[in-house]
């Protein structure tokens, strides 16, 4: 690799040939703020604040976009670089609706925190009115333009890496804003609930629409039995919402911390991870045996299923029939659980702990209501619940390790990998291979694993050759949808997520400072943990979990039957890609 000199405040530094002015800086130990860059998404050196200086340049550049060279010299803290900075702030915070003690992102919002540090004055320049409307149309976001900072990082995220395209800037000059095609509410496009825009901005004009204060009046309800359960991914980043290292397993804690938010029992969602691999697999089978639809798409991704609806509703018979493991959890709660201890379904209120804010809108899907009565009745984001805690005044850093309640405690390792893209494939896998031939003892299948957008691999196992494919981000989706339709491609199983990495990047992870999300690979380090986990377990598949024995002896019977369909399994509605179509 060729490696280029130069020099950051007159430190010397080596950095690969194609390197950025802001790596160069990082290599050298010296951080340059940003704002409307971010790392793979948004890179247009438009926002002004990563100015710095170089020897012989004619003005101040864009770091994030100015390539380094050979024999450069950088300054990136001289008073004309640290006056141009604060300059820009307080002209972005005149157009700032500073709400900031009753904002979500206070104290993790990177126009507050480079206001801090560059003592920029609020009020230098005459604010604007702030009375653009408030989007709030969709169960899982709310817009606040009033907020907006125009640095175009939500827009990328939603046309480059997830390639929905639904919102872009609108009008010109000052009266430019971020809205969809003809100021259509968000809730009458295609947006398929990814959030993705959400952690991709720095301030607080996009937020998942808060869900908290249902969870709290139901903790409250004497006439209400209240149950959590947590999805895989979110024990490898709650620890982040309270300082604790990227990929930090925080299983334990977590149980322990919604154990005194007060709730009847705290589940893990991992149970119904093992129980959709279950029925995935078993569908999986019957389709290559019995000539059905392939490739079978998987359904666990909401995001990704909305996507599909919207986009290619003609490839809806390619989906797995299976509710998601948030929906199974529900409906067996509400159908085996209550029926078992006596319990009506309406005074069950069922709270999901999910990365996910596709999953506030998949808990309003009517075709999963069973007698008017969702499945699962509120979905908090790990946001939301880090909120809760720290509502709550509990020292989470300062808890105990506890266990989930019996009976829905023990899952396999399968199931704690579905957070990581690859991990529902592998996980399949494992089952499926056991399904077609009982002699296969494989327990690692490394090449769908790793968080590359696109990957593919073919099995041969019990004389089945299985070609499968896995995708995170829905551009990727795109590319291989595209690549099956044109014949280009050529597959029986394929698992696509919605959010690139999969679900240990969702959008209702934490979000993480820009300093970090630039140059630390949160994809990879919260992945490991999941993996981690999985590999110290004694049970590693997902039908050898004593929990789905217990499912199907006293409930569901077999794979696949008649009940399991009844309350495991849904159907699809396409939809348009705008209301006015």
């Amino acid at each position: 690799m060729e490696m280029i000199h130069l020099k950051i405040n007159g430190i010397p530094v080596e950095v690969p040939a194609g390197s950025t002015v802001l790596e160069a800086a990082k290599a050298a130990g010296v951080d340059i703020p940003t704002l409307c860059y971010l790392k793979d998404i948004n890179c247009i050196g438009a926002c002004r604040i990563c100015v710095v200086e170089i020897t012989g340049a004619r003005g101040l550049v864009a770091a994030c976009t100015h390539p380094a060279s050979e024999g450069m010299e950088v300054f990136t803290n001289t008073p004309k670089v640290r006056k141009s900075r604060k300059t820009t702030l307080e002209l972005l915070l005149s157009n700032h609706k500073k709400k900031c003690l009753s904002c979500v992102r206070a104290n993790n919002c990177e126009l507050q925190k480079l206001s801090v540090a560059y003592g920029a004055d609020e009020d230098r320049f005459m604010p604007e009115t702030m009375d653009k409307p408030v989007d709030d149309s969709t169960p899982y976001l709310v817009r606040d333009n009033n907020k907006c900072i125009q640095c175009m990082r939500c827009v990328a995220a939603c046309r480059n890496v997830q390639g929905v395209s639904v919102i872009g800037s609108i009008r010109r000059g000052f009266n430019v804003h971020i809205g969809s095609p003809f100021d259509v509410p968000l809730a009458e496009t295609s947006c398929v609930g990814c959030g993705q825009c959400i952690v991709a901005c720095p301030v607080g004009a996009l937020t998942e629409k808060s869900s908290e204060q249902k969870v709290w009046d139901a903790i409250a309800d004497p006439s209400k039995k209240v149950i959590f359960f947590t999805a895989p991914s979110v024990r490898a980043t709650l620890g982040e919402e309270f300082g604790e290292p990227v990929g930090t397993n925080v299983e334990g804690r977590m149980a322990a911390a919604i154990r005194r938010l007060g709730p009847d029992h705290v589940f893990n969602m991992d149970v119904t991870a093992d129980l959709t691999i279950v029925e995935e697999a078993n569908e999986l089978i019957e389709r290559i045996q019995n000539g059905g639809k392939l490739p079978m798409f998987t359904s666990c991704c909401p995001g990704w299923v909305k996507f599909l609806e919207h986009n290619y509703p003609e490839l809806l018979p390619n989906l797995s029939s299976c509710k998601s493991p948030q929906q199974m959890f529900g409906a067996v709660l509400k159908s085996y659980y209550a029926q078992k201890n006596g319990i009506d379904p309406k005074d069950l209120f069922v709270v999901s702990v999910i990365p996910c804010t596709a999953k506030k809108f998949e808990v309003t899907r009517k075709e999963q209501f069973r007698n008017d009565t969702p499945d699962v009745d509120v979905a908090l984001t790990t946001r939301e619940l880090g909120r809760m805690i720290r509502e709550a005044g509990i020292d989470f850093n300062a808890l105990p390790d506890e266990k989930f309640d019996d009976p829905f405690e023990t899952a396999s390792g399968a199931g704690a990998i579905f957070g990581a893209t690859g991990g529902v494939m592998e996980a399949a896998l494992r089952t499926a291979a056991v399904k077609l031939d009982g002699k296969c003892e494989a327990l690692e299948f490394t090449e769908v694993r790793g968080t590359e957008g696109i990957k593919e691999a073919s099995y041969t196992v019990g004389g089945v050759t299985v070609k499968v494919a896995v995708a995170s981000g829905l551009a990727n989706a795109r590319e291989i949808i595209e690549g099956i339709k044109s014949g280009e491609r050529d597959y029986q199983f394929v698992e696509i997520m919605a959010c690139p990495g999969g679900c240990i990047n969702g959008g209702g992870q934490p979000v993480q400072s820009d300093s970090v999300r630039n140059f630390v690979d949160l994809k990879t380090l919260r992945s490991k943990a999941l993996y981690d986990a999985d590999s110290s377990m004694e049970l590693r598949r997902s039908h050898e979990s004593p929990v789905m024995d217990l499912l199907y002896k006293e409930f569901f019977e077999t794979p696949g039957s008649h009940k399991c369909h009844e309350y495991l399994h849904t159907t699809y509605v396409p939809r348009s890609k705008y209301s006015f179509e």
